[in-house]
């Protein structure tokens, strides 16, 4: 419902660290997965942050 009365009215910011091909499945109802997809990845800006190297916050742990 909130993804519905956003769409083409506001800006909406998700932020996941599911991959949104994975979304269908964790979200589980088909018809839900596609209407909430369709409103939110098209004309979306996508940012994908990788993992790699050390953990900041492993690097930076105690450090005040």
């Amino acid at each position: 419902e909130v993804v519905e009365e956003r769409h083409g009215h506001a800006s909406t910011i998700v932020t996941s660290q599911l991959p949104v091909d994975l979304w269908h499945e964790q979200i589980g109802d088909p018809t839900i997965a596609d209407a909430i997809l369709d409103r939110l990845v098209h004309n979306a800006h996508k940012i994908n942050l990788s993992m790699k190297g050390e953990s900041m916050r492993k690097k930076y742990a105690g450090l005040t």
